[in-house]
Order: C-alpha cells, then structure tokens, then sequence
C-alpha cells in the first residue's frame, strides 16, 4: 500500500470539492493560494509517484500543464481525457492518461472509444477511472459528474476484462468522496479480492486510523489517494505523516 497524492483543478485553480455538487451548486472544501506547481514540486520532493491531476471542467489545461511540466513522468492526468487528445497529455510530462466519461457514455462502456484510446496511448499508459455508486447490493459505474448510473456492474468479472486494456485502476466511492466519512469498506475489501493491476482507492479516508483500517481490508493490495483531510488543503490530516506512514507501509 502506498499513498497516491492529488492535484483537483477547477476554474484553473487547486481545489477540493464534493465530486457530487459539480453540475449542482458546487460545495467548495477548499481552494488554495498555491498553483498547481507548488503541488507538482511538493510531490515531487517527497518521491510519491503515479499521483493524479484531474481537470474538473474546462479552463484547466494550463494549470494541469504546468504541474505535468514540473514533475513529467511523476503525475497522471485525467478529465476530460479522450483518444483524441490524449497523445497531448502524456507529450506534457504525463506518465498515463486516465480515462472516464470517454469510455462510459449514454450508461454503456463504449468498447470502440477504449478500444481507440489503447489504440493510441497503449495499455501500459492508461488508467481506467471507475467511479462506484452502490445500488441494490451491488457496485455500478456512474457518469455526468455522478449523477446517471451506467449499467457496468463492477464485479470480479467486468474488472478482468477491462484489465485487458489498462495499466491500473483509479477507483471513487461516490458515496464518501470529498465528505471525510471514512471509507466505504465493503468496496475496498471486494476490490483487492478483484483485482490484479495496480489499483487507487479515493473516497472518505481521514485519519491515520482510517488508512489503518483501508491496509487491513485490502492486505496491502491497494494504493490510496487522500485529498480534503490533508492538512495542504485545508484538513486536519497531517501530510507530513500520511508520506512517512506510506514510506513505512513500502519498507
């Protein structure tokens, strides 16, 4: 286990908002004084690699440039990400694209669109982005900023066949995302049974107890991002802590 750290970029600034609100009344956790460079370095300096930068709407590609830039080959990028202007991206400094709304669309996986994706960028540099909502017992992909569900049930099944044509997996528990209500536990421990590529969990952790709890649900299996608890944007979570206690978790 490992932690991942986070870059959330919105109207061209650092932010952390409740993934839920986007296409609502947006609730803002934070917004930085610092631009995305001074994360890029911050993370850079501390050696954490395969962080994200996500692009959350337009007006951002010059904010998420910049910190690939400063750290190339440290950060991923998504948002927004299609076959089209993928290629861009990881000319920018991303290690890996990753992908979302531009393989789930009208509540389908639209196997052409990932199909060109790998087509162009290569298994090894893409990320699937599996946003989960519970719904009868079961985990589904949602789409259009959370709030349609797909039909893609993320199960045992469905995970090994998109393991075909990615090189990890960033999975959100919806449900906890950017709310610090600690993790969804059930997801965390059903995914390190399925999965067998490198995987990030994001979603409600808060505290070292709580990244206690995620490494004994996942064995170790799983990679963890945490972004409104961090003290650098504006939680009380000290990051100074979560990098040494993932630098411990590695030994």
């Amino acid at each position: 286990m490992k932690f991942r750290p986070c870059i959330d970029l919105h109207d061209g600034k650092v932010k952390q908002i409740v993934g839920e609100t986007l296409n609502t009344e947006i609730i803002e956790n934070f917004v930085s004084k610092y631009d995305s460079t001074y994360y890029a370095e911050l993370f850079q300096k501390d050696g954490l690699i395969g962080g994200h930068v996500i692009m959350l709407g337009g007006g951002n590609e010059t904010a998420a440039v910049n910190a690939l830039k400063h750290y190339p080959g440290g950060l991923q990028i998504g948002g927004g990400i299609t076959s089209d202007n993928a290629m861009y991206y990881l000319d920018q400094g991303a290690s890996h694209i990753i992908v979302t709304s531009y393989i789930f669309q009208d509540g389908q996986l639209n196997e052409n669109h990932l199909s060109k994706t790998v087509s162009e960028v290569g298994k090894d540099r893409l990320v699937i982005d599996l946003s989960c909502k519970e719904k009868d017992g079961k985990w589904y992909v949602v789409t259009n900023q959370w709030k349609q569900f797909s039909d893609f049930e993320v199960n045992k099944e469905n995970i090994r066949f998109l393991e075909q044509y990615c090189d990890e997996f960033l999975v959100h528990a919806v449900d906890v995302e950017g709310k610090q209500r600690g993790i969804q536990q059930s997801l965390v421990s059903s995914l390190a049974d399925w999965v067998t590529i490198p995987t990030t969990y994001a979603g409600g952790a808060r505290s070292l107890a709580d990244m206690d709890q995620f490494n004994e649900l996942c064995n170790g299996k799983l990679d963890i991002t945490i972004g409104s608890a961090l003290d650098i944007f504006g939680g009380n979570l000290s990051y100074e802590q979560v990098v040494e206690y993932s630098r411990r978790k590695q030994a």
